[in-house]
């Protein structure tokens, strides 16, 4: 396991940063009620003011996160190998292709390689284009090759800033939420101070840097400033075009850097359902959204080799299906209130069901089973029956993959984020309802569009605004299932809070509420309360930022470096190398050699095969498992303590639990098994195998070992004679 271990180093220079006041209800783009053709000096100056500030925030928090990862890892001063490993689990895997990228004689001879690819899993030719979401190494490894930057810059170092660059976009992403939903640039400032000051809670970026997430999600972050822009009332024709190129691109770059875009952009393509179905989008924005969506999901397709996975996406059968309905179905919104909540449920049941047809037939067309280990992990997540497939039972061990834990809510409660979030929230949802059921009642007094044009109106919601609480609400849904999507969630939770601070929406109700809005009411709140909030955060947390940045420690893994080294020293280059997922990213990408298993997921005959190697932790006899390995092509097999012998997990998660499951073995320890699992005849092959018995020393030789790994090397089976016993079929 890697360790982290204090060093000794000097604290830098505690300094505040200086907070300014410029009118920041001037934005680049008008509030709504001002013409948008009144432009001052003054309002320009203001807004670019605003948009300096954006930039200088973005700047900090790529900065920021950049310390802390040269601070935890010492990482200018450790060596390569080092470096390497420091890229944990799937992340080693996706660097070892930038990698492989610079290594090729030439960027077309390096395409052909990633291309038809033999060195990931062996004995397989494989298409790493088609098959994981790699393009962003390709990109780099090529930007890295034709600019200038050689000998300024090390490989790793180029990679690994711009992937910290990308905070900054994301930073600035909801820097320009905030301000379009609110008006002013100061809602902008307070988003960007709570993401860094939440930092645990809405990235992972400074210890897992090559997650696809850490990829993707600033695009996402993206698309959403842009759809709250498309939305914002009284946007001419040409912005909204312009704008919806700018949707598109960003949710082409969202797909093409995550393998799980399919999964965001149905919940995505639900809020476009829902908002068009409470009238809150004209026919035209609802149509171009979901075209935009099926697009870049179908641009992606195309780059990716014709990937099945995306044509069977539950995104893509959901945008064909509504499409579908919505231009056959008419009368849809006509009549009463009753006959039109009645006509939207039947128009809900019709493309839900219609979609799911679609996903279906498509999978079966396509005999496309690549994620079907996500439906058999939902299934088993909200106990539509238990299961002991292995995969899924992966999933629902996983503390990433559970409920959203509460302490996270302290966390951001801390931060004073939380409080405001919620009566945003609450307020929002109910004008929402009011707003949906007016709207259904065909009311011409009140509701979305009203809103947009009767100031007197109490109750309001512009569109831009209706999207941004409908997002919330959703991805905080899928937060709260899942505590691994928390990401997607918190960040967008940051300019929301912000926007109920600082926009006119909430504290015009609150002041006509009780009686006493003015213009100057309003205005003295929406700027004193921030400020305050600011100074409290600066007060209460600088000095702990300061600290922070100053904790210096070193990376130390002593026995997966010492691993490492003796792969590349003392096997072929050819070696085929067995064990853990996470284990074998690192050795792809330190050493080169071949893989049987890896943690790129989604692909049916990789998760058999991952399973079938993991046999070596489960209760199989010695000729079962060189059986399985010689079937993978493995030359050696690594096997690892922490595994074999896992505490981190409660019993009945534990790995070498989940394969007696699937097995049908009675698990080790005490505790209760279901009647129908038996005892295994045979030893803990991980544990068993370390005796050096004749039984397993005439067919795997120990050939490293220190105190984390054992490595062994697999021999030829020898054909036993009759007298000696029944011989195991398919081995070699």
């Amino acid at each position: 396991m890697t360790a982290l271990r204090q060093r000794k180093g000097s604290k830098g220079k505690e300094s505040g940063p200086d907070i300014q006041h410029l009118n920041p209800d001037s934005s680049a783009v008008p509030p709504h009620r001002t013409s948008p053709d009144v432009w001052t000096g003054w309002t320009i100056l203001c807004g670019t003011f605003g948009a300096l500030v954006g930039v200088c925030l973005g700047l900090a928090c790529c900065i920021y996160v950049a310390t802390l990862h040269e601070n935890d890892l010492w990482f200018s001063n450790i060596k390569e190998v080092e470096r390497e490993i420091s890229f944990r689990t799937e992340c080693g895997l996706y660097y070892s292709y930038y990698k492989q990228m610079l290594k090729a004689p030439t960027i077309q001879q390096g395409l052909v390689e990633l291309i038809n690819d033999n060195m990931t899993e062996s004995k397989r030719t494989i298409n790493l284009l088609q098959r994981m979401n790699i393009y962003q190494e390709v990109f780099l490894g090529i930007l890295y090759r034709v600019l200038p930057i050689q000998t300024y810059l090390e490989p790793v170092y180029f990679y690994i800033y711009t992937v910290f660059s990308l905070q900054a976009v994301y930073v600035i992403a909801l820097y320009i939420t905030s301000w379009l939903l609110s008006g002013s640039w100061l809602a902008g400032v307070l988003t960007g101070v709570w993401y860094i000051l939440n930092r645990v809670d809405t990235t992972r970026v400074e210890f897992t840097i090559s997650l696809r997430e850490n990829w993707s999600l600033p695009f996402f972050a993206l698309q959403v400033a842009a759809i709250t822009c498309y939305l914002r009332p009284q946007l001419k024709p040409v912005h909204q075009r312009v704008v919806l190129w700018l949707v598109f691109v960003s949710t082409f770059c969202f797909c093409l850097t995550w393998q799980f875009n399919q999964f965001i952009l149905f919940v995505q393509a639900l809020i476009f359902f829902t908002m068009d179905a409470l009238d809150f989008l004209s026919p035209e924005q609802v149509t171009s959204l979901y075209l935009v969506q099926a697009m870049s999901l179908l641009s992606v397709w195309l780059l990716q080799f014709c990937n099945s996975m995306i044509l069977g996406s539950l995104a893509l059968s959901f945008v064909v299906a509504a499409l579908f309905v919505r231009h056959f179905q008419r009368g849809l919104k006509s009549g009463g209130l009753l006959s039109r909540v009645v006509k939207l449920l039947l128009h809900t049941l019709l493309v839900l069901a219609l979609a799911l047809s679609i996903n279906y037939l498509s999978k079966r067309a396509l005999q496309l089973w690549s994620d079907e280990h996500i439906f058999k992990f939902i299934k088993a997540k909200f106990g539509l029956g238990a299961t002991r497939d292995f995969d899924a039972s992966l999933y629902l061990c996983e503390e990433a993959f559970g409920l959203l834990p509460l302490d996270t809510f302290e966390r951001l409660g801390g931060t004073l984020m939380l409080y405001p979030y919620l009566s945003t929230l609450s307020v929002m949802l109910i004008m929402l309802a009011l707003v949906a059921l007016a709207n259904l009642s065909d009311s011409g007094c009140v509701g979305a569009r009203a809103g947009a044009s009767r100031d007197e109106s109490l109750i309001r919601m512009r569109p831009d605004v209706a999207y941004n609480l409908l997002h919330t609400v959703f991805f905080g849904l899928l937060a709260f299932s899942t505590m691994r999507m928390k990401y997607l969630w918190t960040g967008h939770m940051c300019a929301f809070a912000a926007y109920g601070v600082c926009g006119k929406d909430i504290w015009e109700l609150y002041l006509r509420v009780i009686h006493c809005s003015t213009k100057a009411k309003l205005r003295l709140i929406r700027y004193t309360v921030p400020i305050v909030i600011l100074a409290f955060l600066y007060y209460k947390f600088w000095p702990r930022l300061m600290e922070e940045v100053s904790e210096l420690r070193e990376f130390y893994d002593p026995d997966t470096v010492e691993l490492m080294a003796w792969i590349s020293s003392k096997t072929p280059k050819k070696a085929v190398f067995a064990g853990s997922m996470q284990l074998l990213a690192g050795i792809k990408l330190c050493t080169g050699r071949i893989l049987t298993n890896h943690p790129h997921y989604e692909d049916k005959a990789l998760r058999e095969r991952t399973r079938q190697v993991y046999q070596v932790y489960a209760r199989r006899s010695p000729e079962e498992v060189h059986q399985v390995l010689r079937a993978a092509g493995a030359d050696y097999v690594v096997l690892e303590d922490s595994i074999c012998y896992e505490r981190r997990h409660s019993r009945g998660c534990r790995l070498r639990d989940l394969l007696d499951l699937a097995n049908g073995h009675v698990m080790d320890g005490e505790g209760e098994n279901d009647p129908d699992l038996v005892a295994s005849p045979d030893p803990r092959f991980c544990d068993a195998v370390k005796t050096d018995s004749p039984l397993y020393s005439s067919l795997f030789t120990r050939a490293f070992k220190n105190k984390t790994f054992h490595v062994y090397r697999l021999k030829k089976a020898k054909k036993k004679s009759r007298g000696e016993g029944k011989p195991v079929d398919g081995a070699v």
